[in-house]
């Protein structure tokens, strides 16, 4: 517990770190990467290019210190960060790596206005945050090691089959190499695939688990990106019977259990928590709108999948909408999803569970219909690596 005067010299020095926080993060990264290198196959080297995991990093710090006398305001932001770090396996010595650079980079750019007072009093507060991290974390490790199929770390599997989804998307199985079998998960949540030798380096990338839970086996689908190094690897240089690593299953963008309407809107490989969704609750009663919005018929995947749950379940409504449909394409809307376009699909009393994910302008496009709709706060649920402000157009 942070002395009220710590506490104060923090509050106080907000205002000047917000200022300077993309200056500090853009030295803290390199700093970090050079003095620790091994800690380089825990981040994703596309977000780091793009600014989203600076400025994400940014935000928390920010939003850390500005809530340091009112920690439950974060619980949600905490809950998220612990999911993540589980997933990579993050390790109690690397919040000492990642606390040393991150201190050393507000020293260079505060400069002299960095005292040894601030300088003391940021020392403190990282050190409160890492042990609330790592007393989150090592209780989620603990019932994963302790739960039925379930492991900590780092578990063996093998690719033992591979389904084309559509022309960009395809699904890959992994069963474990063991005999233990896998463990029951909650619909929506991620894996970490370990992959030793990616363009000669050890790269570590959540994927989403697209089948339900309940099966001899763990399932990702992963869209073909233009430039992915680590998609493409997956898809030209994975192998039936190759062997990976994978994290335990983890994530907080999970299932409601209700008896509420069910809404699943997804944009391109956004798609692929939502049919673990689906799978899950198929036979729940339910209503459930599935709504999903591709380019075309080509590249949307699952479809063949939706079509015929819904042939087989009248609970199950999908609908699709194609912003460039081809010829022979037989979408049930054209162009992009739009406020009156869900209004159509929703209930007058708005009562349902609103999931969504997708590409960043599409997840700006929900967020906004989902408001203006007047769905419930509580019961919009979606994940967005970055600041949430992000998704306010």
């Amino acid at each position: 517990m942070l002395d009220a005067h710590t506490v104060q010299v923090i509050k106080a020095t907000v205002p000047v770190l917000k200022i300077h926080a993309n200056d500090i993060t853009k030295v803290f990264y390199p700093l970090l990467f050079a003095q620790h290198p091994d800690v380089v196959p825990y981040f994703n080297q596309s977000n780091q290019g793009k600014g989203t995991q600076p400025k994400a990093l940014a935000t928390a710090v920010i939003a850390y210190g500005a809530n340091i006398d009112e920690l439950g305001n974060l619980s949600e932001a905490v809950n998220k960060i612990v999911q993540k770090h589980v997933s990579l396996g993050i390790l109690p010595a690397q919040y000492d790596a990642v606390g040393g650079c991150l201190l050393q980079a507000i020293k260079t750019v505060l400069g002299d206005a960095a005292t040894d007072e601030i300088m003391d009093a940021w020392a403190q507060a990282y050190g409160q945050l890492a042990n609330i991290l790592i007393s989150a974390e090592e209780s989620i490790y603990t019932e994963n090691e302790n739960k039925a199929g379930g492991w900590r770390g780092e578990r063996e599997f093998k690719l033992v089959k591979r389904v084309e989804e559509s022309a960009v998307i395809s699904s890959f199985y992994f069963e474990p190499t063991d005999s233990n079998g896998v463990p029951t998960f909650e619909a929506g949540q991620f894996i970490t695939i370990i992959l030793d030798d990616v363009n000669g380096l050890p790269t570590r990338r959540n994927y989403s688990l697209s089948d339900a839970p309940g099966t001899s086996y763990l399932r990702i689908s992963v869209k073909r990106e233009i430039d992915g190094v680590v998609s493409n690897h997956i898809h030209d240089k994975l192998f039936m019977g190759d062997k990976v690593h994978l994290s335990h299953p983890a994530g907080d963008f999970t299932l409601r259990k209700n008896n509420k309407p069910l809404v699943l809107l997804t944009g391109g490989v956004g798609i692929t928590p939502a049919i673990s969704m689906l799978n899950s609750e198929v036979d729940s009663g339910r209503e459930i709108r599935f709504i999903h919005a591709a380019i075309n018929s080509k590249v949307h995947a699952f479809k063949e999948h939706v079509n015929q749950l819904a042939a087989n379940n009248d609970k199950i409504l999908p609908l699709y909408v194609y912003s460039n449909p081809e010829q022979n394409c037989q979408p049930d809307a054209t162009g992009f999803i739009t406020e009156e376009l869900i209004a159509q699909h929703l209930p007058d009393d708005r009562d349902v569970e609103f999931y969504f994910l997708g590409p960043l302008p599409f997840m700006r496009a929900a967020l906004k219909i989902a408001h203006d709709l007047k769905i419930p706060a509580a019961q919009i649920h979606y994940e967005f690596f970055g600041p949430s402000e992000d998704l306010i157009a």
